[in-house]
């Protein structure tokens, strides 16, 4: 799977140090692998996933939404398509929640 990244999780991960910023990718190769591991959130969040992780002893959390599971007849028609998981935010877990919602309202029209 491809990763897209939100302007949230873009900006955060240019501002932070290198080594967070490899420890980020380095998740986010382990989430494209495993898109449906991570915590499925319900209510407001409905669709989207938290997969957390530990940096320097400070857990982090990132918000994706994978695409929607796929129900094909063969294994081939699976493979063909293309399947992208939207990164929406990625950070600590203080305010976490709030900021993400205030950022999806922004996003929809």
């Amino acid at each position: 799977m491809r990763p897209s990244h939100k302007r949230l999780f873009k900006t955060f991960v240019k501002k932070a140090h290198k080594p967070l910023q490899l420890a980020i990718s380095d998740e986010v190769d382990e989430v494209c692998e495993r898109p449906y591991d991570g915590e499925a959130k319900v209510g407001d969040l409905r669709g989207f996933y938290v997969w957390k992780f530990r940096f320097n002893r400070q857990e982090y959390l990132i918000v994706y939404r994978p695409p929607p599971k796929a129900v094909a007849d063969t294994v081939s028609e699976l493979e063909i398509e293309f399947l992208v998981i939207d990164f929406y935010k990625v950070g600590s877990h203080e305010n976490f929640y709030e900021d993400l919602k205030r950022y999806i309202k922004e996003e929809q029209p």
